[in-house]
């Protein structure tokens, strides 16, 4: 199959699995961009707190995780539905990532599915699939595949379903067309930076993980939170989807996911926080146990309900 035929093919293929959008990168293009120098500096300033994963240098070049890759398939799958969360100060917010079924079963399960439909195309095809779950740069292969734009909050946007989407990759031996990689559409908007309680977005396109609430409540294993988080914590105990809520994008194009498994569990968009403050582990268990948010661990949960009920 000649390479036209095989990028269409492909294409049509990952849309038939359910995926909303589809990109491809030549491995060997040429990019002008700083996503290496951005990495090292973010790094060096010690913006990724404790998740020392983040500083593995094969983030640097995607060939240590694949020698033989030659091409890079992204895909991006939306996960947003228009569920409100309820006011009031008994009840926790819980991020919109983590209401329905966990995420990396859904992409993984699609993923794998399409590197078998592959491998079967040819014997002589190699792939390696990754959902949020390996050493890439999901964002900035997300750009230059044409998915959309990385913004000044650190998520990626896309024209069709502004941030709301969990972004996927497989990586081929095969030479495949590329895409034009995507510009940048923030223009002039703050918004995400004015609307961050404690400054987490230190300037555009920076993240510093030691102040952002998300990071702190499900990356932080210490047994209490920092003042200055606890103090702004605004009722988030999974997670915090300020930045993106505020989002004129988001606002705008958010559009309902037709993935059934991201409906929202009934208990995940208004959990209350004394019940969370004194979940059993066997009922944290039941409760969580098809969703993203068992990261947060059953100690971690009930200590970010405990610390927004003691301020």
């Amino acid at each position: 199959m000649n390479i036209e035929k095989w990028t269409e093919t492909i294409k049509q293929k990952i849309l038939d699995l359910g995926f909303h959008k589809v990109g491809i990168v030549n491995v060997n293009s040429q990019f002008n961009d700083t996503a290496t120098t951005h990495l090292k500096r973010w790094l060096a300033l010690g913006y990724h707190a404790d998740m020392a994963w983040m500083s593995n240098p094969k983030r640097l070049n995607i060939r240590d995780c694949m020698p033989e890759v030659k091409s890079v398939i992204c895909v991006a799958l939306n996960y947003y539905t228009p569920h409100q969360r309820p006011e009031g100060k008994k009840y926790g917010k819980v991020s919109r990532y983590g209401w329905g079924r966990d995420y990396h079963n859904v992409m993984h399960k699609k993923l794998k599915a399409f590197s078998q439909y592959l491998k079967e195309q040819e014997d002589s095809i190699k792939t390696r699939y990754y959902a949020d779950t390996g050493a890439i740069q999901d964002k900035v292969w997300a750009q230059r595949a044409g998915i959309g734009w990385i913004s000044k909050n650190s998520n990626l946007i896309t024209r069709e379903y502004g941030s709301w989407v969990f972004l996927g990759e497989v990586l081929t031996n095969l030479t495949l067309i590329p895409d034009t990689p995507h510009t940048q559409h923030c223009g002039t908007c703050t918004r995400c930076l004015e609307a961050c309680p404690t400054g987490a977005i230190v300037q555009p396109f920076v993240v510093d993980a030691n102040r952002c609430i998300a990071y702190h409540t499900i990356e932080n294993r210490q047994a209490t939170l920092p003042k200055a988080i606890t103090s702004n914590l605004k009722g988030w105990i999974a997670g915090c989807d300020i930045c993106q809520d505020v989002c004129p994008w988001n606002q705008r194009f958010g559009q309902e996911t037709n993935i059934v498994d991201f409906q929202p569990y009934s208990q995940n968009i208004a959990p209350k926080l004394t019940e969370i403050a004194n979940i059993s582990l066997k009922a944290w268990d039941n409760h969580f146990r098809s969703s993203a948010l068992r990261r947060l661990k059953w100690e971690r949960l009930r200590r970010n309900a405990r610390a927004i009920l003691d301020t």
